[in-house]
């Protein structure tokens, strides 16, 4: 199993349930994808560094989790047709 980062950044107008269906959604495909989370780090709102679709702030999440090599692209085609996610990045943590 490899080690990634995963950081994504939710829209910060959708309500609070909302934002922690979608960090458990994401830990949900990690565990249904043979990987294992190790850590889940909520940053919260943050200024963005520029807007994204005219929003000035986000909702920083990081996940560093294990995984077999094929589940980050599962990850990002999931978050990719979200509505909720404005951005994401997945980082191998074990490429250094």
């Amino acid at each position: 199993m490899t080690n990634y980062e995963l950081m994504f950044i939710i829209d910060p107008t959708l309500e609070e349930e909302k934002k922690n269906a979608d960090v458990e959604m994401v830990q949900g495909i990690i565990a249904n994808g043979g990987g294992e989370v190790s850590n889940v780090d909520v940053w919260g709102n943050r200024k963005l560094a520029y807007p994204i679709e005219k929003k000035e702030e986000g909702y920083y999440v990081v996940v560093t989790f294990q995984a077999p090599p094929e589940l980050p692209k599962e990850i990002s085609r999931r978050l990719r047709i979200s509505d909720d996610v404005m951005r994401h990045q997945i980082i191998n943590l074990d490429q250094k």
